[in-house]
């Protein structure tokens, strides 16, 4: 008896869901419908494709093999799906996308709701994460990332950039003092920096030391959202990108510190993606989306 392609379905969502219970409500099904199905398909190969223990579920050698071929098989048919959809002028399927926290609250989470009016057969995943992700291994359609990109693997397309800035809260500064140089800056003030990379703690501040200013925070996160907020509630002087800061910054609620000192530092956006061929269309319309939105924001700086 063959390997049914519900049975692929439900192994592949057990798997990125991480148990049945929550695969069977992404799926729209019943628990012991999905438990019955992986069942099957073990029975089918003779073999344990998962281990199962009263707390999780973990792949086992076999199961890891097999989960590749099962994402391409899948992966093949949501691209013919979507072909029979294209030449309907309906770009159709699941689009998973993925970006820092930051990005992804303040750029393209706002954007969704007009994506998905105009493109209704899309059906858009949101995944945040603020390190870098491996796209095959977190099955990510388009990932952006903002900065230098150092895979020469991915295809990029480039969306536009963001200034960063040296920002303050006005209750900081009317406690502590505006710094009138870059030396009172590191002397008498809480820097607030990121966790990781240590590159983002390089801010672009000319002196003696050069047009970067290595930084020693006083208090460290690894989000910009995270940083943001503690700028917010007077917790010290943060370094972000203009994308994050835009709407606090017409409000007044972070000012920038140093303006004169500041060099004009453009982090690029990108969307970065694995495609050997042609772009898938719900890809391609996504790009087409996100980079004509993006040029029509206050903060951006060139277009795609």
């Amino acid at each position: 008896m063959k390997t049914t392609l519900e049975e692929l379905l439900a192994f592949r969502t057990v798997v990125d869901a991480g148990s049945v219970t929550a695969a069977a409500e992404q799926l729209g099904q019943t628990v012991s419908g999905i438990s019955r199905a992986l069942k099957r398909l073990e029975d089918k190969l003779d073999t344990s494709l998962l281990s199962r223990t009263t707390r999780r579920l973990s792949l086992t050698d076999e199961g890891q093999a097999f989960l590749a071929r099962a994402r391409a098989i899948l992966s093949a048919v949501d691209e013919a799906e979507e072909q029979v959809a294209a030449r309907r002028h309906q770009p159709a399927g699941r689009l998973r996308i993925n970006a820092a926290s930051p990005f992804m609250l303040n750029v393209v989470a706002p954007m969704a709701a007009d994506f998905r009016q105009r493109y209704p057969q899309i059906e858009l995943e949101l995944n945040t994460n603020d390190l870098v992700i491996d796209l095959l291994e977190e099955d990510t359609d388009v990932a952006i990332r903002i900065g230098t990109l150092r895979d020469s693997t991915l295809h990029a397309r480039a969306l536009g950039a963001s200034r960063l800035r040296v920002l303050a809260s006005p209750s900081y500064l009317k406690t502590h003092g505006r710094p009138r140089s870059v030396d009172q800056l590191a002397e008498r003030h809480a820097l607030l920096g990121f966790a990781q990379p240590e590159s983002l703690n390089h801010w672009p501040l000319r002196g003696p030391h050069g047009d970067r200013l290595r930084i020693a925070p006083a208090l460290r996160a690894s989000s910009g959202e995270t940083l943001r907020r503690l700028a917010l509630e007077g917790a010290g002087i943060v370094c972000l990108a203009d994308f994050l800061t835009e709407d606090d910054r017409r409000r007044g609620d972070l000012v920038q510190v140093l303006a004169r000192e500041t060099v004009e530092v453009l982090q690029p956006i990108h969307a970065v993606f694995y495609r050997n061929t042609q772009l898938s269309s719900r890809i391609s319309c996504f790009l087409d989306f996100l980079a004509e939105r993006i040029a029509s924001l206050p903060w951006s700086v060139g277009r795609a």
